[in-house]
C-alpha cells in the first residue's frame, strides 16, 4: 500500500515537473524589443517611435516576417541582418503581410534587426512573427544609455530620397530613422537608445501652430505613444546616462508664411524649458542632460537660440542633485535632405561632431 502511495507521488511529482517545463518553454520568447515598442504577447509588438525595434536568432537562410501598417496609410521599417543594414521594406496600408528576408553567406545562424523607419505620429507597425527557426540569442550585452528627445532632425526627416525624390509621395515617405544622428552615434558608441521625437513639435509652440491646436513635446512626453492618449503611459524603465535634448528649431521658425505666427518668446521658451528638464529629472534622476542647438537654426535666431539654452543651464547652476547641464552647438550646415533637413550625409556629419563629446561625457560616469 505505502508503495502504491509513493509510486502515485512520484508519478504526480514527474507530471507537474513536465508540465512546468512545458509551460517555461510555452512562456519563452525569442524577441527582444527596444525604445517606444508596445508588447502585446511574446511574438507581437508594435513599434511605436522612431527607431523602435524588434530583434531575434535564427538558425538557416530562410527567413520571412510579417508586419501590418496598423494606420490607413504606408509604413516604413529597416532591415538589419547580422549588423548589417540591408534596406528599407515599404508596408503597404491594410492586412498582414509577409515579408521575405534575403540570407545569404556560409553563417549557420543569423540575427535580425526590424527598426521603425517613421515616427510615432505616423502610426505604429505591428510586427506579428517569422516563419524563421528561432534560436536563443546570448545573453544581451550590458551597456550604457543614451535617450534622444527632439523633432524631425531627431526622426531622420527627409533624409532618404533613394527610393521616393523629395517633394514625391506623402511627407513620410522619405523618413529613415535608423540613419538619423542618434541611432549612427549609438551604434558608433555601443550604446542602447531610445528617440523620443516628434517632428514638428517644438518646446512651448509647434512649426505652424501657436499651442492651440497641437500638442507640444512636453505634453506627449511621458505617454507611449508620444501623443495625448495619457491611458498607455510610458513606463521610463530605460534609464538613460545620458539624455540629448535637441528642441527649438520649431520655436524659432516662421511657420508656412501664411498663419499668423507670433514673434518668439524667450520667456515662454525657457520657462517651460526649465520644466521639460525637471520632468526628464523626475523619471531618470541619475542621468546627465546636454542641450543641443540645431543645424537648421542660423545667423541672430541662433544667437537668440543659445542665449536662451544658456538661460535654462543657468536656472540649474545650485543644483547639486545632478551633473552640470551641458550645451553643444553643432557647426553650422546648408542641410541637404528634404523640405530642409539633413540627408543621410548630414546625418553622418552630425554624428561624428557629437561622438567624441558624448564619449568624453558617457567616460566620466
Amino acid at each position: 500500500m505505502i508503495f502504491k502511495k509513493c509510486s502515485f507521488l512520484f508519478l504526480s511529482l514527474s507530471f507537474f515537473i513536465a508540465s512546468s517545463f512545458q509551460n517555461l518553454q510555452a512562456q519563452k520568447t525569442f524577441f527582444s524589443s527596444a525604445a517606444r515598442v508596445e508588447i502585446l504577447d511574446q511574438n507581437k509588438f508594435i513599434l511605436i517611435g522612431a527607431a523602435s525595434s524588434v530583434s531575434f536568432d535564427f538558425k538557416g537562410n530562410s527567413c520571412s516576417i510579417s508586419l501590418q501598417s496598423l494606420v490607413d496609410h504606408q509604413n516604413y521599417v529597416s532591415i538589419e541582418l547580422d549588423g548589417k543594414y540591408v534596406g528599407r521594406i515599404r508596408i503597404e496600408k491594410g492586412e498582414m503581410k509577409s515579408f521575405p528576408i534575403e540570407v545569404s553567406g556560409k553563417k549557420k545562424t543569423h540575427q535580425i534587426s526590424i527598426y521603425k523607419a517613421t515616427e510615432a505620429a505616423n502610426g505604429g507597425v505591428l510586427f506579428a512573427g517569422t516563419t524563421a527557426q528561432l534560436i536563443e540569442s546570448p545573453a544581451p550585452k550590458i551597456k550604457k544609455k543614451i535617450e534622444l528627445i527632439g523633432d524631425s532632425i531627431t526622426c531622420g526627416y527627409g533624409n532618404d530620397d533613394s527610393a521616393i525624390a523629395c517633394g514625391a509621395g506623402d511627407w513620410f515617405d522619405q523618413h529613415n530613422a535608423y540613419w538619423a544622428y542618434g541611432p549612427v552615434l549609438s551604434r558608433a558608441l555601443d550604446l542602447d537608445y531610445v528617440l523620443s521625437s516628434v517632428s514638428g513639435y517644438g518646446m512651448y509652440r509647434n512649426w505652424n501652430d501657436e499651442h492651440l491646436l497641437e500638442p507640444i513635446i512636453p505634453d506627449v512626453y511621458e505617454n507611449l505613444y508620444l501623443n495625448k492618449d495619457s491611458s498607455k503611459p510610458y513606463d521610463f524603465k530605460f534609464q538613460p546616462d545620458l539624455v540629448s535634448i535637441c528642441l527649438g528649431t520649431n520655436d524659432l521658425s516662421e511657420g508656412d508664411g501664411k498663419k499668423t505666427r507670433l514673434p518668439f518668446n524667450e520667456e515662454k521658451f525657457i520657462s517651460n524649458y526649465i520644466e521639460f528638464v525637471k520632468t526628464v529629472y523626475k523619471h531618470a534622476p541619475n542621468t546627465r542632460v546636454v542641450l543641443l542647438n540645431s543645424p537648421m537654426v542660423s545667423g541672430e535666431r541662433n544667437v537668440t537660440f543659445i542665449n536662451c539654452l544658456k538661460k535654462v543651464i543657468q536656472a540649474f547652476e545650485n543644483d547639486n542633485a545632478h551633473k552640470k547641464i551641458e550645451l553643444f552647438e553643432f557647426q553650422p550646415m546648408q542641410p541637404k535632405g528634404c523640405g530642409y533637413h539633413p540627408n543621410i550625409a548630414d546625418d553622418k556629419e552630425m554624428a561624428d561632431q557629437l561622438i567624441p563629446y558624448f564619449k568624453k561625457l558617457l567616460d566620466e560616469k
